[in-house]
């Protein structure tokens, strides 16, 4: 059985006009020091150029230089009252910033701030250790924040922290940082902001005249050169979404610099909520014809982050004025995505021109024509529309998976639950597991054939039962396998959903000829086939399973897609057990014959928040095993020796040892000494041998925060011995080896309550458990970080909160 189901307003079919789909690319345009205002007519050259938005500064450098006043007389009056001879100091509270006036904003209430992206001042510092700046510049943010709100704003920029020294033995003032950020956002309920952070190191030092920073006490320049922590910036920026709890108004504007960093960092950004990337002409090479161009690796990025379920906006930060605004009659170029081929060549270099170069360059610039000046200044947007055209195509799996990224679904409970049609009809699609099914049936039936096997059938037809026949996808591959192969089979359906047994006897008189037995009866009540009512192979037979018969017969092989996204998370065991009662002791086959479930932690703060939203209304939110397409998250462990990135934590065999039932069953009627409960209380023991538990080690080379763990699965369906195995697998590591484009399953997602953050070169050790009470069946996890403190000793940094689904268990 698979757990995909389709979620409100996506469209889930894969042949649909979304195949289509090329992602677009929203493109800004900041400017540090734009003419203001940002009027109707600017936006309107802005879009004909092909900018879909520009950024406005809130207040205005007349705010500013209020603002420096304030600040310059308070500190007069400060240092009059130190020089005093008075022995008590009556040291004036910290000025308060008047309200803005017209002339300090260039924002107004109307149509066009709808296309503008708010921009907070960079000359504040809520970082400094100098209480007077820090207080100062919270009044200006939240001052701003407001009045931004106040005319309607939908988006603001926000500049990140000073300093990412978070491991500073100094105070470093993020912890104001975040407290203010915190703030702001309860101040504007509705306002988008997102913080503008480097993706590692600092942003260049721009000349921020009037910098409040240099205003603090005992301020110091320090242009000391320091070793590079690349996961400062993003250990900055988890501190502050921390603070906050993980607001969904708060997001990052990720700042790409020239060269990337290491694939570890990229992906740890990946899994953020990006709101915006930002380009600025650094970011670029030049190409042999002296145009603007990215990388190989840059453009790999952006096409992997465009496809992000929300993609970012890019933003082009400092790439020049907008073309035509100073002369209306220019021919001004459009950016179209089809500039020349000169324009897009890729760099002969990657790197930077020398200081010759670059001079000689400027000088042949001042002698272009008025147009080609035009056109330079569009020439960065002109590429990223390039780019846009040029995506490459989506894969089957995305194209598919197009709405089903990251959204939350609760496991199906098939056994208590009868599903709807349109269910069954999402998973049918797969276009490689039933597929793989019957090669796996063909190839059973031809070792069958081959070993001269008996059948339990009095014709000689291998007996073969699909139970859980759903809507007949394996019926009918079933019955293909047999005539690929030339042997014979008599097919049993057993389905206990009402609704789907309609359309399986349809399915047999319109489309499988009336050779298959449809049962409607529950898997585990069903007693086998019906043999005083077979006449012979080709006849069949329909019934409720309620008519009183006079013999049952066996079957040789069972067919069964029962398994969810973490294997056994829909029953598949219990179900097997039930209906192994049907199956022929010596040479039965179980398609498939073993599962084994597999682990990984994961961040992923994107689930958490959404997690940590619906746990408002829903006690259980973060007690349920989600399945999800996992994309927007960052794989946390490395693949060392014996412990690789994923891990399995069980197995199950099918069939059974007969002995394994029979104590089972012992159990069940109470003729076991000393039963009553087995592993957990409440129960007899009768389903004991189908608990399961695993203690796993995961070496972390980087730092980062557990938000929950990503469960997989392989099958082998069936094991041909010399002829090799047919197997199914959605470990995205062994996938497009055993089973590549399958989309029947999304992984499965185990949450922590609370986001675990661990150091640099930790250990993270996952325990977890599979539990039963005879009634209903459910998981337990935990996660614990790890530090080593010595050649032989480890110290427990800190553990989640026991994760268990007992609430929303499986019943049996």
């Amino acid at each position: 059985m698979s757990s995909l189901q389709q979620p409100v307003g996506a469209e889930a079919d894969p042949e649909s006009p979304v195949d289509d789909y090329m992602p677009t690319f929203f493109i800004g345009h900041h400017e540090s020091k734009r003419p203001l205002p940002v009027t109707d007519k600017v936006l309107r050259q802005a879009q004909d150029v092909g900018y879909d938005m520009l950024t406005s500064p809130i207040t205005s450098p007349h705010f500013h230089t209020r603002v420096l006043t304030l600040i310059s007389s308070y500190l007069s009056a400060v240092a009059l009252v130190e020089d005093s001879d008075d022995s008590i100091k009556n040291i004036p509270p910290a000025p308060i910033i008047p309200p803005l006036d017209p002339v300090d904003t260039p924002l107004t209430p109307g149509d066009t701030v709808g296309q503008i992206i708010a921009h907070s001042s960079p000359w504040i510092d809520l970082c400094s250790v100098d209480p007077l700046i820090a207080n100062i510049s919270r009044q200006v943010l939240n001052i701003e924040i407001a009045y931004a709100s106040f005319c309607g704003v939908g988006n603001i920029i926000i500049p990140g922290p000073r300093s990412y020294t978070s491991g500073s033995t100094s105070n470093d003032g993020l912890i104001q940082y975040a407290r203010a950020i915190q703030e702001a956002l309860t101040i504007a309920p509705y306002l988008q902001m997102a913080i503008h952070i480097p993706m590692y190191g600092n942003e260049e030092a721009k000349d921020l005249t009037g910098d409040l920073k240099p205003f603090a006490k005992n301020y110091e320049s320090t242009n000391k050169e320091k070793d590079i922590d690349l996961f400062e910036t993003w250990d900055a920026w988890n501190l502050i979404r921390t603070v906050c709890k993980y607001n969904s108004r708060l997001s990052v504007a990720l700042a790409l610099p020239r060269r990337l960093p290491i694939e570890s960092l990229q992906a740890r950004w990946f899994a953020e909520p990006l709101r915006l990337l930002s380009f600025t002409p650094s970011t670029f090479l030049k190409n042999s014809g002296g145009h603007p161009v990215l990388g190989k690796s840059h453009q790999a990025l952006i096409t992997r982050y465009m496809r992000l379920k929300q993609p970012p906006w890019l933003l082009l930060r400092d790439v020049g004025p907008i073309p035509g605004l100073d002369d209306p009659m220019a021919l001004n170029p459009t950016a179209d995505g089809f500039p020349s081929p000169s324009v897009v060549i890729d760099a002969s270099r990657s790197v930077s021109p020398t200081p010759a170069e670059a001079a000689e360059i400027k000088l042949k610039d001042t002698h272009k024509s008025k147009h080609k000046l035009y056109k330079d200044a569009a020439a960065h947007l002109i590429y990223l529309r390039y780019l846009q055209r040029n995506q490459p195509a989506r894969t089957s799996i995305e194209k598919f998976g197009s709405g089903y990224q990251d959204y939350l679904q609760s496991p199906l409970q098939p056994l208590t639950d009868n599903l709807e049609s349109v269910t069954y009809e999402v998973f049918e699609k797969d276009p490689v597991k039933y597929d793989w099914y019957e090669r796996a049936i063909a190839q059973a039936l031809s070792d069958w054939a081959q070993h001269g096997k008996p059948t339990s059938s009095s014709s000689g037809a291998v007996v073969i039962a699909v139970c859980g026949s759903g809507r007949g996808p394996l019926v009918t591959r079933a019955l293909q396998a047999s005539e690929t192969t030339g042997v014979a089979v008599e097919i049993w359906a057993v389905e206990k959903n009402p609704n789907a047994y309609v359309l399986l006897q349809r399915h047999n008189e319109e489309d499988w000829g009336r050779v298959v037995n449809v049962v409607k009866s529950d898997m585990r009540a069903w007693k086998g086939p019906l043999r005083s009512a077979v006449s012979h192979i080709g006849q069949a037979i329909t019934t409720s399973g309620t008519e009183p018969v006079s013999q049952y017969g066996k079957v040789d092989i069972i067919v069964s897609e029962l398994l969810g996204s973490f294997a056994d998370n829909e029953l598949s065991p219990e179900c097997l057990d039930g209906v192994q009662h049907v199956l022929a002791p010596q040479f039965g086959i179980s398609i498939p014959s073993s599962y084994t479930a597999h682990l990984t932690p994961i961040m992923a703060p994107q689930l958490h928040a959404d997690i940590s939203r619906r746990s408002l209304t829903d006690p259980t939110a973060t007690e349920t095993p989600y399945v999800v397409m996992l994309h927007a998250i960052d794989y946390l462990a490395n693949s060392v020796p014996e412990h690789p990135r994923i891990q399995q934590a069980w197995e199950f065999v099918h069939p059974l040892p007969a002995s394994t039932l029979a104590i089972a069953e012992a159990r069940r009627s109470g003729g076991v000494s000393g039963g009553g409960g087995g592993s957990m209380s409440g129960g007899d023991g009768a389903n004991e041998h189908n608990t399961r538990s695993a203690r796993l080690r995961f070496v972390c080379k980087d730092r980062g925060v557990v938000n929950g763990l990503a469960g997989y699965f392989e099958t082998v369906l069936y094991d041909g011995g010399e002829a090799g195995k047919v197997e199914l697998s959605t470990r995205p590591d062994n996938m497009a080896a055993k089973s590549k484009d399958m989309i029947s399953w999304f992984p499965i997602f185990f949450p922590l309550k609370n986001p675990l953050y661990f150091p640099d070169d930790s250990e993270l050790e996952v325990s977890i458990w599979r539990q039963t009470d005879d009634r209903k069946v459910w998981y337990e996890w935990l996660v614990e970080a790890y530090v080593m403190v010595g050649p032989d000793k480890r110290m427990r940094l800190g553990w989640s909160e026991m994760g268990t689904s007992r609430k929303v268990g499986c019943l049996m």
